[in-house]
Protein backbone atom coordinates (compact mmCIF):
# COMPACT_ATOMS: atom_id res chain seq x y z
CA UNK A 1 0.00 0.00 0.00
CA UNK A 2 1.67 2.93 -1.33
CA UNK A 3 1.75 6.20 1.06
CA UNK A 4 2.78 10.10 0.84
CA UNK A 5 3.90 11.85 3.81
CA UNK A 6 3.96 15.45 4.01
CA UNK A 7 6.05 17.74 6.20
CA UNK A 8 8.38 15.10 6.60
CA UNK A 9 11.22 16.48 8.02
CA UNK A 10 13.51 14.16 9.62
CA UNK A 11 11.13 10.80 9.01
CA UNK A 12 9.84 9.62 12.61
CA UNK A 13 6.09 9.00 10.92
CA UNK A 14 7.68 7.50 7.74
CA UNK A 15 9.22 5.31 10.32
CA UNK A 16 6.42 4.76 12.27
CA UNK A 17 4.74 3.61 8.79
CA UNK A 18 7.47 1.34 7.68
CA UNK A 19 7.16 -0.77 11.22
CA UNK A 20 3.70 -1.19 9.99
CA UNK A 21 4.52 -1.99 6.85
CA UNK A 22 3.46 0.28 4.95
CA UNK A 23 5.60 1.56 1.63
CA UNK A 24 5.93 5.39 1.72
CA UNK A 25 6.36 5.88 -1.79
CA UNK A 26 7.11 10.16 -1.50
CA UNK A 27 8.01 12.90 0.92
CA UNK A 28 7.31 16.25 0.78
CA UNK A 29 8.91 19.23 3.09
CA UNK A 30 10.44 22.50 2.29
CA UNK A 31 13.29 22.70 4.49
CA UNK A 32 17.03 21.18 3.50
CA UNK A 33 18.16 20.90 6.53
CA UNK A 34 15.56 19.26 8.75
CA UNK A 35 14.96 16.50 6.12
CA UNK A 36 19.02 16.37 5.05
CA UNK A 37 19.42 12.56 6.37
CA UNK A 38 15.57 11.23 5.16
CA UNK A 39 16.90 10.04 2.09
CA UNK A 40 20.14 8.11 4.01
CA UNK A 41 17.13 6.66 6.68
CA UNK A 42 14.57 6.42 3.41
CA UNK A 43 16.66 5.50 0.62
CA UNK A 44 13.72 3.93 -1.44
CA UNK A 45 11.26 7.16 -0.96
CA UNK A 46 11.76 9.86 -2.96
CA UNK A 47 12.42 13.01 -1.44
CA UNK A 48 10.65 15.92 -2.60
CA UNK A 49 11.94 19.47 -1.57
CA UNK A 50 8.46 21.72 -2.23
CA UNK A 51 6.10 24.24 -0.74
CA UNK A 52 3.40 21.72 0.48
CA UNK A 53 1.07 25.48 0.06
CA UNK A 54 2.12 24.87 -4.27
CA UNK A 55 1.75 21.18 -4.48
CA UNK A 56 -1.35 19.24 -6.15
CA UNK A 57 -2.61 16.13 -6.35
CA UNK A 58 -2.05 15.51 -9.88
CA UNK A 59 1.58 16.35 -9.32
CA UNK A 60 1.97 13.62 -6.45
CA UNK A 61 0.16 10.71 -8.45
CA UNK A 62 2.32 11.44 -11.17
CA UNK A 63 5.58 11.30 -8.89
CA UNK A 64 4.04 7.81 -7.29
CA UNK A 65 2.88 6.32 -10.69
CA UNK A 66 -0.55 4.91 -8.75
CA UNK A 67 -3.52 5.25 -6.99
CA UNK A 68 -2.03 6.82 -3.36
CA UNK A 69 -3.36 4.49 -0.64
CA UNK A 70 -2.97 6.88 2.46
CA UNK A 71 -1.89 10.56 3.27
CA UNK A 72 0.09 11.63 6.69
CA UNK A 73 1.80 14.26 7.71
CA UNK A 74 2.33 17.12 10.70
CA UNK A 75 1.75 20.86 9.09
CA UNK A 76 4.29 23.13 10.56
CA UNK A 77 2.75 23.29 14.20
CA UNK A 78 4.78 26.66 15.67
CA UNK A 79 1.57 28.85 14.98
CA UNK A 80 -0.42 27.09 17.22
CA UNK A 81 1.91 25.59 20.22
CA UNK A 82 1.08 26.10 23.39
CA UNK A 83 4.46 28.24 24.29
CA UNK A 84 4.48 30.11 21.04
CA UNK A 85 3.17 33.46 20.28
CA UNK A 86 0.20 31.67 18.86
CA UNK A 87 0.19 34.45 16.71
CA UNK A 88 -3.20 34.17 14.34
CA UNK A 89 -1.72 36.02 11.24
CA UNK A 90 1.22 33.42 11.53
CA UNK A 91 1.31 32.02 7.78
CA UNK A 92 2.24 28.58 8.76
CA UNK A 93 -0.91 28.38 9.87
CA UNK A 94 -2.82 28.28 6.60
CA UNK A 95 -0.58 24.84 5.86
CA UNK A 96 -3.04 22.98 7.62
CA UNK A 97 -5.77 23.71 5.15
CA UNK A 98 -3.55 22.75 2.25
CA UNK A 99 -2.91 19.35 4.03
CA UNK A 100 -6.63 18.89 4.49
CA UNK A 101 -6.69 20.16 -0.09
CA UNK A 102 -4.65 17.47 -0.46
CA UNK A 103 -6.05 14.86 0.68
CA UNK A 104 -9.45 15.86 -0.77
CA UNK A 105 -7.75 15.60 -3.85
CA UNK A 106 -6.36 12.56 -3.76
CA UNK A 107 -9.29 10.81 -2.13
CA UNK A 108 -7.39 8.13 -0.58
CA UNK A 109 -8.33 5.22 1.71
CA UNK A 110 -7.66 6.79 4.88
CA UNK A 111 -5.32 9.49 6.32
CA UNK A 112 -3.36 10.55 9.20
CA UNK A 113 -2.72 14.28 11.00
CA UNK A 114 -0.70 15.05 13.42
CA UNK A 115 -0.07 18.46 15.12
CA UNK A 116 0.43 20.13 18.90
CA UNK A 117 -2.27 20.14 21.34
CA UNK A 118 -2.09 23.76 21.02
CA UNK A 119 -4.76 23.18 17.26
CA UNK A 120 -7.68 22.20 19.80
CA UNK A 121 -7.66 25.34 21.89
CA UNK A 122 -10.15 27.58 21.40
CA UNK A 123 -8.40 30.52 19.94
CA UNK A 124 -7.40 27.86 16.98
CA UNK A 125 -10.23 25.34 16.86
CA UNK A 126 -12.09 27.32 14.35
CA UNK A 127 -9.33 26.88 11.68
CA UNK A 128 -9.00 23.35 12.23
CA UNK A 129 -12.69 23.47 11.83
CA UNK A 130 -12.50 25.14 8.76
CA UNK A 131 -9.50 22.99 7.21
CA UNK A 132 -11.59 19.70 7.89
CA UNK A 133 -14.46 20.86 6.06
CA UNK A 134 -12.63 19.70 2.92
CA UNK A 135 -12.84 15.85 3.94
CA UNK A 136 -15.39 16.07 6.49
CA UNK A 137 -18.30 14.98 3.85
CA UNK A 138 -16.36 11.85 2.59
CA UNK A 139 -14.43 10.55 5.64
CA UNK A 140 -15.25 8.97 8.80
CA UNK A 141 -13.40 10.92 11.45
CA UNK A 142 -11.34 10.21 14.75
CA UNK A 143 -10.18 12.94 16.61
CA UNK A 144 -8.99 15.68 17.47
CA UNK A 145 -7.87 13.54 20.27
CA UNK A 146 -4.77 14.24 22.04
CA UNK A 147 -2.62 11.35 23.11
CA UNK A 148 0.43 10.82 25.04
CA UNK A 149 3.25 9.12 23.46
CA UNK A 150 4.41 7.37 26.83
CA UNK A 151 0.51 5.56 26.46
CA UNK A 152 1.86 3.43 23.51
CA UNK A 153 5.12 2.52 25.11
CA UNK A 154 7.54 5.48 24.45
CA UNK A 155 9.46 6.80 26.95
CA UNK A 156 8.80 10.32 26.49
CA UNK A 157 5.55 12.19 27.95
CA UNK A 158 5.11 13.71 24.32
CA UNK A 159 1.31 14.91 23.46
CA UNK A 160 0.01 15.36 20.18
CA UNK A 161 -3.32 15.60 18.76
CA UNK A 162 -3.93 13.82 16.12
CA UNK A 163 -7.45 13.46 13.19
CA UNK A 164 -7.78 10.21 11.67
CA UNK A 165 -9.92 10.00 8.49
CA UNK A 166 -10.98 6.71 6.82
CA UNK A 167 -13.59 6.97 3.93
CA UNK A 168 -17.06 6.43 4.37
CA UNK A 169 -17.32 4.27 1.53
CA UNK A 170 -14.98 1.47 3.04
CA UNK A 171 -17.67 1.38 6.18
CA UNK A 172 -14.73 1.03 8.48
CA UNK A 173 -14.46 4.03 10.48
CA UNK A 174 -11.99 3.72 13.54
CA UNK A 175 -12.75 4.42 17.16
CA UNK A 176 -11.12 4.62 20.21
CA UNK A 177 -11.81 0.89 20.77
CA UNK A 178 -9.47 -0.11 17.43
CA UNK A 179 -6.91 1.87 19.47
CA UNK A 180 -7.06 0.08 22.64
CA UNK A 181 -5.20 -3.16 22.00
CA UNK A 182 -1.89 -0.56 20.65
CA UNK A 183 -1.78 0.72 24.34
CA UNK A 184 1.39 0.13 26.34
CA UNK A 185 2.96 0.52 29.68
CA UNK A 186 5.55 3.57 29.20
CA UNK A 187 9.67 2.71 29.50
CA UNK A 188 10.95 4.24 31.81
CA UNK A 189 14.31 6.81 31.26
CA UNK A 190 16.81 4.00 32.24
CA UNK A 191 15.45 1.41 30.40
CA UNK A 192 15.49 4.05 26.87
CA UNK A 193 19.02 5.11 27.39
CA UNK A 194 20.94 2.70 30.44
CA UNK A 195 23.17 0.64 28.18
CA UNK A 196 24.66 3.67 25.68
CA UNK A 197 26.16 5.04 29.17
CA UNK A 198 29.63 2.73 28.32
CA UNK A 199 29.15 3.14 24.74
CA UNK A 200 33.27 2.83 22.67
CA UNK A 201 33.62 5.70 20.33
CA UNK A 202 34.89 4.21 16.92
CA UNK A 203 37.43 6.16 13.61
CA UNK A 204 35.15 8.24 11.54
CA UNK A 205 33.92 6.18 8.13
CA UNK A 206 35.87 8.46 5.23
CA UNK A 207 33.12 10.32 3.06
CA UNK A 208 30.16 9.80 5.57
CA UNK A 209 27.85 12.62 6.74
CA UNK A 210 28.10 11.40 10.39
CA UNK A 211 31.21 12.17 12.31
CA UNK A 212 31.13 10.18 15.34
CA UNK A 213 30.16 6.46 15.28
CA UNK A 214 29.86 4.55 18.32
CA UNK A 215 29.06 0.80 19.63
CA UNK A 216 27.49 -0.85 22.02
CA UNK A 217 28.94 -3.04 24.47
CA UNK A 218 27.81 -6.77 23.61
CA UNK A 219 27.53 -7.75 27.32
CA UNK A 220 25.64 -4.14 28.13
CA UNK A 221 22.76 -4.79 30.03
CA UNK A 222 19.54 -3.39 28.17
CA UNK A 223 15.98 -3.39 28.57
CA UNK A 224 13.55 -4.78 26.27
CA UNK A 225 12.74 -1.41 24.68
CA UNK A 226 16.43 -0.44 24.19
CA UNK A 227 16.86 -4.43 22.00
CA UNK A 228 13.93 -3.35 20.20
CA UNK A 229 15.83 0.13 19.14
CA UNK A 230 19.18 -1.43 18.77
CA UNK A 231 20.81 -2.10 15.45
CA UNK A 232 22.04 -5.41 14.52
CA UNK A 233 25.96 -4.65 15.29
CA UNK A 234 25.26 -2.19 17.50
CA UNK A 235 26.73 0.55 15.78
CA UNK A 236 25.12 3.92 15.88
CA UNK A 237 25.66 7.82 15.28
CA UNK A 238 25.20 11.21 17.65
CA UNK A 239 26.13 10.72 20.60
CA UNK A 240 28.93 12.98 21.33
CA UNK A 241 28.70 14.58 24.45
CA UNK A 242 28.39 18.57 25.55
CA UNK A 243 31.24 20.17 27.55
CA UNK A 244 30.20 22.33 30.15
CA UNK A 245 31.79 24.77 31.99
CA UNK A 246 33.51 23.48 35.67
CA UNK A 247 30.36 26.58 37.19
CA UNK A 248 27.56 24.42 34.79
CA UNK A 249 28.96 21.17 35.99
CA UNK A 250 28.69 21.97 39.60
CA UNK A 251 24.92 23.78 38.91
CA UNK A 252 24.08 20.41 37.59
CA UNK A 253 25.76 17.94 40.20
CA UNK A 254 23.11 19.86 42.75
CA UNK A 255 20.12 19.12 40.90
CA UNK A 256 17.87 15.74 42.10
CA UNK A 257 15.62 13.76 39.74
CA UNK A 258 12.87 15.21 38.72
CA UNK A 259 13.95 18.85 40.06
CA UNK A 260 15.04 21.77 37.30
CA UNK A 261 18.37 23.95 37.17
CA UNK A 262 17.47 26.92 38.36
CA UNK A 263 19.51 29.23 36.44
CA UNK A 264 18.86 27.35 32.88
CA UNK A 265 15.52 25.64 33.83
CA UNK A 266 17.30 22.11 32.84
CA UNK A 267 15.07 19.55 34.02
CA UNK A 268 17.30 16.62 35.48
CA UNK A 269 15.42 13.33 34.15
CA UNK A 270 14.14 10.71 36.46
CA UNK A 271 15.45 7.30 35.52
CA UNK A 272 12.46 5.65 37.09
CA UNK A 273 10.10 8.28 34.76
CA UNK A 274 9.61 9.68 31.61
CA UNK A 275 11.43 12.27 29.57
CA UNK A 276 9.13 15.79 29.51
CA UNK A 277 8.11 16.35 26.07
CA UNK A 278 11.65 17.53 23.70
CA UNK A 279 11.17 20.51 22.22
CA UNK A 280 13.00 21.82 18.67
CA UNK A 281 13.67 25.04 19.17
CA UNK A 282 13.74 27.81 16.28
CA UNK A 283 15.69 27.90 12.51
CA UNK A 284 17.76 31.00 11.57
CA UNK A 285 15.26 32.80 10.15
CA UNK A 286 13.34 32.77 13.77
CA UNK A 287 17.03 33.58 16.00
CA UNK A 288 17.98 30.31 16.17
CA UNK A 289 16.99 29.89 19.38
CA UNK A 290 17.92 26.56 21.15
CA UNK A 291 15.54 24.75 23.32
CA UNK A 292 16.50 23.84 26.90
CA UNK A 293 17.78 20.07 27.10
CA UNK A 294 17.33 17.55 30.15
CA UNK A 295 20.27 16.80 32.18
CA UNK A 296 20.97 13.14 32.06
CA UNK A 297 19.67 10.78 35.13
CA UNK A 298 23.25 10.31 36.48
CA UNK A 299 25.49 11.92 34.37
CA UNK A 300 26.33 15.79 34.64
CA UNK A 301 25.90 16.60 31.66
CA UNK A 302 22.61 17.25 28.89
CA UNK A 303 21.71 14.53 27.15
CA UNK A 304 23.05 13.73 24.01
CA UNK A 305 21.27 13.43 20.70
CA UNK A 306 21.80 9.41 20.75
CA UNK A 307 20.06 9.48 24.19
CA UNK A 308 16.85 11.62 22.94
CA UNK A 309 16.82 9.77 19.94
CA UNK A 310 16.02 6.69 22.16
CA UNK A 311 13.57 8.39 24.63
CA UNK A 312 11.25 9.12 21.75
CA UNK A 313 11.41 6.11 20.41
CA UNK A 314 13.93 5.91 17.08
CA UNK A 315 15.72 3.18 16.68
CA UNK A 316 19.73 3.75 16.45
CA UNK A 317 20.00 2.86 12.84
CA UNK A 318 18.40 6.00 11.96
CA UNK A 319 20.53 8.81 11.90
CA UNK A 320 20.36 12.61 12.01
CA UNK A 321 22.92 15.89 11.65
CA UNK A 322 26.10 15.83 11.87
CA UNK A 323 25.51 19.20 14.34
CA UNK A 324 23.63 19.04 17.47
CA UNK A 325 21.44 21.34 17.07
CA UNK A 326 19.82 20.49 14.07
CA UNK A 327 19.52 16.96 15.32
CA UNK A 328 17.66 18.56 18.20
CA UNK A 329 15.61 20.13 15.84
CA UNK A 330 15.24 17.52 13.93
CA UNK A 331 14.20 15.48 16.91
CA UNK A 332 12.25 17.74 18.55
CA UNK A 333 9.79 18.40 15.06
CA UNK A 334 9.05 14.55 14.76
CA UNK A 335 6.34 11.96 15.42
CA UNK A 336 7.74 9.90 18.34
CA UNK A 337 7.51 6.35 15.53
CA UNK A 338 6.68 4.05 18.75
CA UNK A 339 3.17 6.32 18.85
CA UNK A 340 3.21 6.53 14.69
CA UNK A 341 3.46 2.58 14.86
CA UNK A 342 0.51 2.30 16.88
CA UNK A 343 -1.68 4.41 14.98
CA UNK A 344 -0.70 2.71 11.72
CA UNK A 345 -1.30 -0.81 13.12
CA UNK A 346 -4.55 0.06 14.40
CA UNK A 347 -5.42 1.65 10.32
CA UNK A 348 -4.18 -1.30 8.86
CA UNK A 349 -5.99 -3.90 11.06
CA UNK A 350 -9.23 -1.98 10.59
CA UNK A 351 -9.06 -2.09 6.83
CA UNK A 352 -8.24 -5.82 6.83
CA UNK A 353 -4.64 -4.87 5.05
CA UNK A 354 -2.06 -8.29 5.55
CA UNK A 355 1.38 -8.36 5.96
CA UNK A 356 2.96 -10.64 3.10
CA UNK A 357 6.32 -12.49 3.92
CA UNK A 358 8.70 -9.30 3.42
CA UNK A 359 6.31 -7.76 6.13
CA UNK A 360 4.51 -4.97 3.51
CA UNK A 361 0.98 -4.25 3.77
CA UNK A 362 -1.37 -5.54 0.73
CA UNK A 363 -4.83 -5.68 0.05
CA UNK A 364 -5.94 -9.40 -0.74
CA UNK A 365 -7.97 -10.15 -3.47
CA UNK A 366 -11.80 -10.64 -3.22
CA UNK A 367 -13.08 -14.23 -1.54
CA UNK A 368 -15.46 -16.00 -3.47
CA UNK A 369 -18.79 -16.92 -1.89
CA UNK A 370 -20.66 -19.81 -1.95
CA UNK A 371 -24.31 -18.84 -3.01
CA UNK A 372 -26.92 -21.67 -3.62
CA UNK A 373 -29.36 -21.02 -5.99
CA UNK A 374 -32.48 -23.29 -7.60
CA UNK A 375 -32.42 -23.69 -11.19
CA UNK A 376 -35.60 -23.88 -13.20
CA UNK A 377 -35.20 -28.02 -13.40
CA UNK A 378 -35.61 -27.34 -9.28
CA UNK A 379 -32.10 -28.55 -8.77
CA UNK A 380 -29.33 -26.49 -6.40
CA UNK A 381 -26.15 -24.96 -8.09
CA UNK A 382 -23.64 -23.78 -6.43
CA UNK A 383 -22.09 -20.53 -8.03
CA UNK A 384 -19.22 -18.42 -7.05
CA UNK A 385 -19.23 -14.54 -6.24
CA UNK A 386 -16.82 -12.02 -5.30
CA UNK A 387 -17.00 -9.99 -1.88
CA UNK A 388 -18.14 -6.44 -2.85
CA UNK A 389 -14.34 -3.81 -2.60
CA UNK A 390 -13.96 -0.42 -3.54
CA UNK A 391 -14.13 -0.07 -6.85
CA UNK A 392 -11.00 2.23 -6.84
CA UNK A 393 -9.27 -0.30 -5.45
CA UNK A 394 -10.52 -2.91 -7.39
CA UNK A 395 -8.96 -1.26 -10.45
CA UNK A 396 -5.87 -0.75 -8.61
CA UNK A 397 -6.01 -4.06 -8.13
CA UNK A 398 -5.99 -4.71 -12.28
CA UNK A 399 -3.03 -2.10 -12.63
CA UNK A 400 -1.28 -4.22 -10.95
CA UNK A 401 -1.71 -7.42 -12.41
CA UNK A 402 -1.33 -5.83 -15.49
CA UNK A 403 2.17 -4.58 -14.42
CA UNK A 404 3.22 -7.80 -13.31
CA UNK A 405 1.90 -10.00 -16.70
CA UNK A 406 -0.77 -11.48 -15.30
Amino acid sequence: MKLIELFCGCGGFSRGAHDAGFEVAAAYDIDPILTSSYRTNFPNTALHERDVSKLTGVEIEDHVGEKVFGVFGGPPCQGFSEIGKRNPNDPRRELLGHFFRIVAELEPAFFIMENVRGLAYPDAKPVLDAALKAVEDDYDLLGPLVWDASKFGAATKRHRMFVIGIRKERRTPLTLDHMKPYLADPATVAEAIGDIREAVCLKPVKKSLFIDRWRLRPNAEMSEYAKRLRSKDGIFTGHLPTIHTPAVLERFAAVKPGEYDKIGRHPRLDPSGQCPTLRAGTGVEKGSFQSVRPIHPTLDRVITVREAARLQGFPDVHVFHPTIWHSFRMIGNSVSPIMARAVFDAIRERLELRLDDDGYAYLPEPKPIQVSVASPGGSVVALSRFRKTNPKMNKLTARRKKAAGR
